[in-house]
């Protein structure tokens, strides 16, 4: 079995719009002023490790 890869041409492709929930309202990071986006672009995301049930 072989994989076909789509090639798109930069004016085929889309903007991809992201969104964050901030202070219970989810808002296009676009509209942040630029110290917020800023501030976005700085996050860390991690993964919490499960305990075991006793």
């Amino acid at each position: 079995m072989t994989e076909q890869h789509t090639q798109l041409k930069d004016e085929e492709r889309t903007r991809c719009e992201i969104w964050t929930r901030v202070m219970g309202y989810h808002r296009p990071v676009t509209s942040f002023n630029p110290g917020k986006q800023s501030e976005f672009g700085e996050r860390r995301n991690f993964e919490e490790c499960r305990m075991p049930c006793e």
